[in-house]
């Protein structure tokens, strides 16, 4: 339903990012992409599949990779209470998020993980780790940037010879504290940009940031719920219910029941309200932060050290995926390359 819409719109994308992001739909799992061809030997039947896009505004493709990364970040989730905190963009600044995404996007994260760490230090003496997910869309698609971090209660000390625990396994860091410490270094970042500070509501700065904490527990279904944003973009093909008389209704789920309603837009608006959750390019959409970070291996060793704790053995690979037939349900013979098709 999302290529049908698209292609029926195609000055719904505006910027670069999103006409390469709609390119990429478009042609995924289509003969421009190219593919191979398969044959059952005892149906004598032909199936022809081709390539996915693997662009990470397609609602249909990053499944697989969001699975293997759910996998390999549970290796690392140590015998300790988790956090899921979420650090909020107040709507005054949402119109500078638009024009300015990467640089804002890339302010919020330093923002948070500093104020973060800062008040970690502060409060508890110790350093703390975090893994954080860029999450610009409400359940109904509007514009809406946020940050998901998960956090593991327990710190490391300065000195890195003492692992300190909490003393309360619900109650992480404060939450005010955590919200006027983002505010503010990002309020001085972006005096940097006098051009840009110029054009931020006074209001911005004096109001509350939102910021809430919530114990998650062992954290396996917090990874759960953000491993769906990793590779996945706002909406997936099947919460498209229909579109007619140039109208478009989708499903989402309710914060306050949880129960599934529709949403009916005009479908410029609809397709305007997906295209603005396009990343700029080569955006890190997902940030390791104090010893989760890539290059924090040594810290990681020492913490394992001071917890008597190993990582559990990865699991098996999975069985590279191989073609069924739809008949027979038996394997299918690869037989032949499909070469890439010419543009539409």
């Amino acid at each position: 339903m999302l290529t049908q819409l698209l292609r029926a719109h195609p000055d719904a994308a505006r910027s670069p990012e999103q006409r390469r992001a709609v390119r990429a739909i478009l042609s995924c799992r289509t003969m421009q992409r190219g593919g191979h061809l398969y044959r059952c030997s005892p149906c004598a039947k032909l199936e022809f599949a081709y390539h996915s896009c693997h662009h990470r505004a397609c609602p249909n493709c990053g499944a697989l990779k969001a699975s293997a990364w759910l996998e390999q970040r549970k290796l690392r989730l140590l015998p300790v209470p988790y956090f899921l905190l979420t650090f909020t963009v107040p709507e005054e600044l949402r119109a500078l998020f638009k024009a300015e995404p990467r640089l804002c996007y890339d302010l919020l994260f330093d923002a948070s993980s500093r104020a973060l760490r800062d008040v970690a230090l502060s409060k508890l003496g110790g350093e703390p780790a975090a893994l954080g997910v860029l999450h610009t869309w409400s359940r109904q698609l509007v514009f809406h940037p946020h940050i998901h971090y998960i956090v593991p209660g327990g710190f490391l000390s300065e000195n890195q010879l003492r692992w300190i625990r909490l003393k309360d396994p619900t109650f992480l860091l404060p939450e005010t504290v955590l919200s006027r410490r983002t505010r503010s270094l990002f309020r001085a970042a972006l005096k940097t940009r006098p051009e840009l500070f110029a054009q931020t509501p006074a209001a911005a700065w004096r109001k509350e940031w939102i910021v809430n904490t919530q114990a998650v527990g062992s954290g396996e279904k917090a990874l759960g719920y953000l491993a769906q944003y990793v590779q996945r973009t706002a909406l997936s093909s099947q919460r498209i219910v229909k579109e007619e008389h140039g109208r478009t209704t989708f499903n989402y789920k309710s914060r306050d029941t949880g129960g599934w309603k529709t949403l009916t837009l005009d479908t410029p608006e609809f397709l305007r309200r997906f295209l603005q959750h396009v990343l700029p390019a080569g955006f890190h959409r997902v940030r390791y932060y104090g010893w989760w970070s890539p290059a924090a291996k040594t810290r990681w060793a020492r913490i394992l050290a001071l917890l008597d704790w190993r990582e559990p053995a990865a699991p098996p690979k999975r069985p590279a995926w191989s073609m069924t037939c739809p008949c027979c349900g038996k394997p299918m013979e690869r037989i032949a390359a499909l070469p890439r098709g010419p543009p539409a």
